[in-house]
């Protein structure tokens, strides 16, 4: 799946399930690790492994399966999708963690600049 199309599709997913503040983190520029990073908020533990799951589940229908997942049983789970890495935390873990700012010399985009 194109890198354009990868992030549409979890965008979609996420803003389709109620995630919160939904922040596209572009990378590329800055490390090797990924090009971008999606982060976003969930509401409750359940809603934080909810989105993960569902996107998880639709990319796994487009035939794209993720290269690692971690932290299933916390208030942040990593999905590693190459390029594409997706962070979805629960609202204190952002808070703490804060990652639009160690990436604050990135390009940050909404999910509306990208679902347009």
């Amino acid at each position: 799946m194109k890198y354009e199309e990868l992030i549409k599709n979890i965008v979609k997913v996420l803003d389709e399930k109620k995630a919160e503040d939904i922040k596209i983190i572009e990378t590329a520029e800055l490390t090797i690790v990924a090009d971008c990073f999606v982060v976003v908020s969930g509401n409750s533990s359940t809603h934080v492994k909810a989105l993960a799951g569902e996107v998880e589940d639709a990319l796994s229908k487009l035939g794209t399966e993720p290269e690692h997942i971690e932290g299933r049983a916390t208030g942040w789970i990593l999905m590693d999708y190459g390029t594409v890495v997706v962070h979805v935390f629960d609202k204190p873990s952002r808070e703490y963690y804060n990652i639009e700012r160690l990436w604050q010399d990135a390009s940050i985009k909404t999910a509306e600049e990208i679902l347009g």
